[in-house]
């Protein structure tokens, strides 16, 4: 890789892993656009799962103390199951068709009765997500902004959702890792010396974001995030339904 390029990426993954460290979604999503762009698949998705696992695991421990352990526990149950299926089944979709699932499911929820409202603190809740949001992450790359609307949930601060979801998202992201470097293409590597940039730069980007989510407070947290799920989630449907126009003419 050219070192205009590993620059590229370098600045890519310092303003990603700084906006994923103030609200904890978005930042992945950018990222994953510029490395399919200059990456083959397979390879994108290996550099993009080690880059989030670096950056949502720096996050958790930068929080430690705030993760809500029995969410995560639920949330890994789903995933293990969501993980053994599609590793039988090894089906990868659409592009149209994964960039509709990514913006579709959050308003979805947002539909649901009251009594079926997000609630990270409910353990058959965090298994349901756990299997729907990590067979976005195998389909997709991303678990979109589903994942976030399901944190927003319950009455946890900001600083409880960040930690607990970085947890989940780490060991989600490994499970990517795993399922695009083995299950799908056993050739798919990643280069140790651009591992090691990215690693060091997100973990510069997650810690100056640490200052900003601290001065914070839990209302913009919850405010601004509704935005950011409202914006990328809207425009994965209009993107989604664009291609599969496209498609259908052709």
């Amino acid at each position: 890789m050219s070192l205009p390029l590993i620059a590229i990426l370098c600045t890519t993954m310092l303003a990603t892993s700084f906006l994923s460290g103030i609200f904890g979604m978005a930042g992945g999503m950018i990222l994953i656009g510029v490395l399919l762009a200059i990456m083959p698949l397979p390879e994108a998705m290996a550099l993009h799962a080690v880059t989030q696992m670096a950056s949502n695991g720096w996050r958790a421990l930068l929080w430690l103390k705030y993760v809500m352990w029995r969410s995560v526990g639920a949330y890994l149950v789903g995933a293990a199951i969501a993980m053994t299926l599609w590793s039988l089944t090894k089906y990868v979709p659409s592009k149209a068709l994964a960039l509709l699932l990514l913006g579709v499911t959050p308003f979805m929820v947002r539909l649901m009765p009251a009594g079926l409202k997000p609630d990270p603190d409910s353990a058959p809740q965090g298994v349901i997500y756990g299997i729907i949001c990590t067979t976005l992450l195998l389909l997709t790359g991303v678990a979109g902004p589903l994942l976030d609307t399901f944190f927003l949930g319950g009455g946890s601060d900001r600083r409880e959702k960040i930690a607990t979801k970085g947890i989940c998202q780490l060991f989600g992201h490994g499970a990517k890792l795993v399922y695009f470097g083995g299950v799908i293409d056993a050739a798919a590597s990643v280069d140790p010396i651009v591992a090691g940039i990215a690693i060091t730069a997100t973990v510069i980007g997650t810690t100056a974001a640490s200052g900003v989510l601290n001065r914070m407070t839990d209302a913009q947290f919850r405010s601004w995030s509704n935005r950011i799920i409202t914006a990328v989630s809207g425009y994965f449907v209009i993107y989604g339904g664009y291609v599969l126009a496209v498609s259908a003419v052709k």
